[in-house]
């Protein structure tokens, strides 16, 4: 059974950071396509940054990219999200996600409004303010 656990949420003002962190367990082997999402009030789910776990490939949503690093730490299966220059925008309930999935899927489709999820955590409340 696949368990996602996150932590590392909060708040902070505009301009700070905050960094994510999402304990996996279950997962079977590193042909797994994981990710960030977050999803504001009355507003859609939006895919922040995925990454494959055996080479590390990674994508991030053009709202993020140059301010969000998503990593994979393989030893400790353990998912992060670096979060600077935050901005007001920004603030949403976080989740973590995996999918076991080629490197090709995570490519091309693990952002994109149609990318399914198996495995999806509680989430964290990240807030930000002006």
């Amino acid at each position: 059974q696949v368990l996602l656990v996150e932590s590392g949420g909060g708040s902070a003002q505009a301009g700070g950071s905050l960094r994510l962190s999402c304990a996996a367990s279950g997962l079977t082997d590193s042909s797994y396509c994981m990710g960030w999402f977050r999803q504001a009030p009355g507003k859609e789910r939006e895919g922040v940054a995925t990454i494959y776990a055996s080479d590390s490939e990674t994508y991030y949503a053009d709202s993020v990219k140059g301010r969000f690093t998503i990593s994979h730490d393989n030893a400790k299966n353990t998912l992060f999200l670096q979060m600077n220059s935050l901005k007001p925008e920004d603030t949403a309930m976080y989740y973590c996600a995996a999918q076991a999935s080629s490197s090709n899927w995570c490519r091309r489709y693990s952002l994109t409004d149609e990318a399914t999820f198996d495995h999806s955590g509680q989430g964290t409340q990240v807030t930000v303010s002006s």
